[in-house]
């Protein structure tokens, strides 16, 4: 089924960092717009407060810092910074220059942060300093964390660029079908088509404070944690302490936070090490659940010992989240909601063709490409991007049934993509680098379920005639490789990989073997 509703109007110039900072700037100009927070304990000061007229100075000076220093619109940045002030305002800094910003996360082994190098080819890279340079081209300008500081404070204040809509304004990698990382690029235009979250899932309100557990270069941080509550004129609060699952609380009261996002797993670890009984999370509105499938329970336990309500979400980092419960919709169990008013959702039949299915049948999930919040692309993956559509709809590989009433139900996905602590990670991207390791014959990756609400990368290894495999060593050799959340949690030796007759593991069966031996 489809959900036709009017479009939006997109106007073909238009700057997303503009959008989400000038009007708040004018009209809340000493609201604060990010509080940055790094001790939960009651009196304790922010570590700092940015207000919106702050932060639009100081994003503005960073993009004349940019231009003066030879960038021009179109030119790549990539960002490799640690979670803090400095990260969202070089983002937006660059977004406002007319640049693309490629946000990536400071956990990237060298290897994976040389690969997004070279293919995003940037002009200019920001480096923690803590990171090691690796394979940096010598025309590639390198910026620290002091240079940021700097251009946060540099003499010239420049403008907003007269962007089009459809320009590319930033630029992130997501594990897909194959060995390597693609790049999935954004137009300006999709702050406006994020907009659809603000009542289809959030329920924002003027007087909320947003508060998000992830870190910047995670396009589920980036939009409910940043361009979303900017764009409503709300504060977004950040906690840079030790982040055990414990502190939350703490930092939701200590915030004022009124909405908390986060991936489900953690919701489920802070009600596990909370004391007994009732869970003071005043004044907490609600919390938003998005980048892995919750445990069935979670909702009424966390209910249950809080007082308030989670509202689940489906997306991907092509179109982030476009299916979603909200406050005042009714739930189903099972169900992450409906769609989004105004996005045009369908399920299409897998062997092909472009008629939407009836209601009750499964298929594969398709968003209609006139979607504004959906990509412009992937980064030089044209045979990649040619894949996931069909005629006028966006396939982005999950299987679904739609019910009557518009409930979409999640059947899994129709390629092996995996998700682990709300990451998408390509199994084939850690097969590749576990592959190298000197006693292993084969691997083959899937999702695996330790426990229940909790979903983790698998390894099964089948060992070198003559070899034995240690699982300690594996995960050592992983951990080399990939980044920290790319890593295997289980490792299980098996004689032999279950194959279908054409030589493709099966990964259901590697599903099911894990279970039985559980």
């Amino acid at each position: 089924m489809t959900v036709a509703l009017p479009p939006l109007v997109i106007p073909e110039l238009f700057n997303m960092a503009r959008y989400c900072l000038s009007p708040q700037a004018e009209r809340l100009p000493d609201k604060p717009a990010l509080v940055v927070v790094d001790d939960p304990s009651p009196g304790t000061p922010p570590l700092e407060t940015w207000t919106f007229s702050q932060m639009e100075d100081a994003v503005l000076r960073v993009a004349a810092a940019l231009e003066d220093r030879g960038l021009k619109p179109g030119d790549r940045i990539l960002i490799r910074l640690d979670n803090t002030s400095t990260y969202p305002i070089l983002y937006f800094g660059a977004i406002a220059a007319g640049l693309i910003a490629v946000a990536t996360s400071s956990q990237l082994t060298a290897a994976e942060a040389d690969f997004l190098m070279q293919d995003s080819a940037p002009r200019a890279v920001a480096l923690a300093p803590h990171l090691p340079r690796g394979d940096i081209p010598a025309d590639v300008m390198v910026l620290d964390e002091a240079d940021v500081r700097d251009m946060i404070h540099y003499a010239r204040r420049g403008t907003y660029a007269d962007t089009r809509a459809e320009d590319p304004a930033y630029l992130l990698y997501t594990s897909g079908t194959t060995a390597r990382p693609k790049g999935v690029v954004h137009a300006h235009r999709v702050a406006l088509g994020r907009s659809r979250t603000y009542q289809g899932w959030y329920g924002i309100r003027p007087d909320d404070v947003m508060l998000h557990a992830g870190a910047f270069n995670w396009t589920y941080t980036l939009g409910t944690g940043l361009i979303d509550p900017w764009a409503n004129g709300v504060t977004s609060t950040i906690f840079v302490g030790e982040k055990t699952p414990e502190v939350w609380p703490a930092v939701i009261r200590k915030t004022g936070a009124t909405i908390f996002a986060a991936v489900p797993g953690l919701f489920r670890q802070i009600l596990k090490y909370a004391p007994p009984g009732p869970l003071d999370v005043r004044p907490l509105r609600h919390g938003l659940i998005a980048g892995e499938a919750p445990a069935a329970s979670l909702f009424g336990d966390w209910h249950g010992r809080t007082g308030t309500e989670l509202y689940e979400a489906l997306g991907m980092s092509e179109i982030s989240t476009y299916v979603s419960t909200c406050p005042g919709m009714v739930r189903k169990e099972g169900s992450p909601g409906r769609a989004q008013p105004g996005r045009r959702v369908a399920v299409l039949p897998v062997d092909g063709g472009t008629e939407p299915l009836p209601a009750g049948e499964e298929g594969l999930l398709a968003v209609h490409r006139s979607d504004p919040g959906l990509m412009l692309g992937y980064w030089n993956r044209a045979d990649e991007e040619a894949e996931v559509y069909r005629g006028d709809w966006f396939l982005g590989g999950d299987l679904a049934i739609i019910d009557a009433d518009g409930y979409i139900f999640h059947q899994g996905r129709a390629n092996d993509v995996m998700k682990a602590l709300g990451y998408r990670v390509s199994p084939l991207e850690v097969e590749t680098a576990i592959a190298q390791h000197p006693d292993v014959a084969e691997v083959a990756c899937a999702e695996i379920c330790p426990r229940e609400g909790v979903t983790v990368i698998g390894a099964f290894l089948v060992a070198k005639p003559g070899h034995t495999v240690d699982a300690a060593s594996v995960l050592a050799f992983a951990k080399e490789r990939l980044a920290q959340y790319k890593c295997p949690r289980e490792i299980v030796v098996v004689d032999a990989l279950p194959r279908t007759p054409n030589g493709k593991v099966k990964r259901s069966e590697l599903q099911r073997a894990y279970r039985a031996k559980g």
